[in-house]
């Protein structure tokens, strides 16, 4: 028997084998991690690196002593600390109950409620605010000119400029995010264990309050935590109402680093606490849960049966009206009364009717229609860029395809624990001054947007990607095809109904969005969010309301084109 021999194998035999099992798809994971590093760890690192140094780059630590060297400026972020622990608990107070009546009970008015928590979801927060300085502004707000005229009392009976008024009017607009998480975990929940304590006596509230509402306590925290991270965030609703109101929270102040000498260092010093705020109380939440397990053993799916109520069915439609009266259909009534006005205080007459509002911003004011235009393409092109890398990212964490899967999820997720106002004085650090000099243009408006709702889309495409077996695009490989021949029609056509309404919902937050892009936008790139704001500023609501009515327009028009090509219930989905 003689020995085989085995070929010669040479560098340039094996260099050749190489490039012929080389798939292109690689580079484009090469591609996707500098876009992500561009997006998402650039801006943050410039942002900290700015807070260390002046304008010279020289190193200092005088931006942290000027941005935390006056007692108002501390004064502010106890006061954005005290605003967020206070909108969050009225939030789970507002929302709870109508989740556990939507999820649990026999309540009638199903669709109503969730009709309004859609529209307290898709209305502006600033919008919101708007429509209750005219409710209940303590002067000539109509809930007070109504008490006084009931009454004859000379005191208000409501006062939007106040701490607690600023808290609720937030927690009026935030209540969905606590509202989506606990139906979400309440419809996992079987009836066995409530049925189990029904027959040892408890009653229904009584189940409720000790057995259904601590299995769902993680969704509740979850809540909770969000809508604070939520406020501390917010820039709108704090500087319409808490301006007026000498209300000095850390959004607002840090507008005021940004006006006429822009003080970027200190701004970027002063913006270090809310993101180790955020990162701190995600850290507490995963503590709090690891320390107690929550677990319902439901068998096989479990039986969910609606508890029967009786008459306290109607008390509690009573409180989902009142939350959705408040929210939505006072602020919206107020608005369009207020659009089509001469003067808003003088009420409804004939002689105060007038389409003048409208007029003028559709064919008279110089910026109206153009922050239209920029609000939809900008949204647009944000939606699409972080979709498109959404999708990548996920497709390579799901499949496990590099060895840095991970490294690529933790960054499209990242911006999660990245308040969209720190994430915009980023940008502001890293793209605004030259070589590059970005401020002002709509390439840096996108590319923030993409970059603040990235986390969106990548739970969405992650969700849908996780649906798909890849024994599918395996079968096409076997035939003969490439990565991208499986992905482009195997994956892609049966992730687009999920992707499209992925796409919906970042373009909707996005055309929403103020917090980010009042830091960014030139004369001449104004989106509709920030000419509202402006609006605001000089004190013209007939007007003002005017435009809020077109915004919401545009906005309703892409929620029905949701509801019609992706679900009624795209926008609540939670994967």
């Amino acid at each position: 028997m003689s020995d085989g021999v085995l070929p010669r194998v040479t560098p340039r035999s094996s260099l050749r084998a190489r490039l012929r099992n080389f798939e292109p798809i690689t580079l484009l994971w090469l591609l996707l991690a500098a876009v992500l590093l561009v997006l998402v760890a650039f801006p943050l690192i410039k942002l900290l690196i700015s807070s260390f140094e002046t304008r010279e780059g020289v190193f200092t630590l005088g931006n942290y002593a000027t941005a935390y060297g006056r007692a108002r400026y501390i004064d502010a972020l106890f006061n954005s600390l005290k605003l967020g622990a206070l909108s969050a608990s009225i939030a789970v107070l507002l929302a709870v109950p109508m989740a556990w009546a939507v999820s649990r009970t026999d309540m009638p008015g199903k669709g109503f409620t969730w009709a309004m928590v859609m529209a307290a979801f898709v209305m502006p927060p600033y919008l919101g605010a708007v429509g209750w300085i005219l409710l209940a502004g303590p002067n000539s707000g109509f809930l007070n000119i109504t008490w006084r005229a009931i009454t004859g009392a000379s005191d208000p009976l409501f006062n939007v400029y106040s701490f607690a008024g600023l808290a609720t009017v937030i927690a009026l607009h935030s209540f969905p995010l606590v509202f989506i998480f606990v139906k979400s975990a309440l419809d996992l929940v079987s009836s066995e264990m409530e049925d189990a304590a029904n027959i040892l006596g408890a009653g229904t509230f009584a189940t409720m309050r000790k057995v259904t509402l601590p299995l769902v306590w993680p969704a509740i925290l979850g809540g909770f935590i969000i809508v604070f991270l939520e406020t501390i965030a917010l820039f709108g609703t704090p500087a319409i109402i808490g301006i007026p109101a000498r209300i000095n929270v850390v959004t607002t102040q840090l507008w005021q680093f940004f006006e006429y000498p822009v003080r970027m260092e200190v701004a970027a010093a002063y913006a270090m606490p809310l993101l180790l705020i955020t990162i701190a109380m995600i850290g507490v939440q995963k503590l709090m849960l690891s320390r107690k397990g929550f677990v319902s053993q439901t068998g096989k799916g479990g039986e969910r049966r609606q508890i029967k109520l009786g008459a306290w069915r109607w008390a509690l439609f009573g409180w989902c009206g009142l939350v959705g009266t408040l929210s939505v259909l006072l602020p919206l009534l107020v608005l369009l009364q207020a659009s089509f006005a001469k003067a808003w205080g003088r009420g409804l007459s004939l002689d105060n009717l007038t389409i003048r509002n409208y007029r003028l911003l559709l064919f008279e004011h110089e910026m109206a229609l153009t922050s239209v235009w920029n609000t939809i393409w900008f949204s647009a092109a944000a939606a699409t860029i972080a979709l498109v890398l959404a999708l990548l990212v996920a497709y390579i964490a799901v499949r496990r395809l590099s060895r840095f899967a991970d490294a690529l999820g933790f960054l499209a997720m990242a911006p999660f624990v990245i308040p969209g106002i720190v994430m915009a004085i980023g940008f502001y650090a890293a793209y605004a001054s030259p070589p590059l000099a970005l401020y002002g243009t709509a390439l840096l408006i996108i590319l923030a947007f993409a970059a603040r709702f990235l986390p969106i889309a990548y739970a969405n495409a992650n969700a849908a990607m996780r649906a798909v077996h890849p024994e599918m695009e395996e079968a096409v490989r076997i035939l003969g095809g490439g990565r991208l021949t499986a992905i482009r029609h195997v994956t892609a056509p049966l992730v687009k109904k999920a992707l499209l309404g992925g796409w919906l919902i970042v373009f909707i937050v996005a055309s929403r969005e103020l917090s980010a892009a009042v830091f960014l936008v030139g004369p001449r790139t104004r989106t509709m969010s920030v000419l509202l704001y402006d609006l605001s500023e000089a004190g013209n609501f007939e007007v003002l309301a005017a435009f809020g009515g077109i915004l919401l327009v545009v906005t309703m028009v892409f929620v029905a084109i949701g509801m019609k090509l992706a679900g009624r219930d795209f926008m609540l989905r939670r994967h």
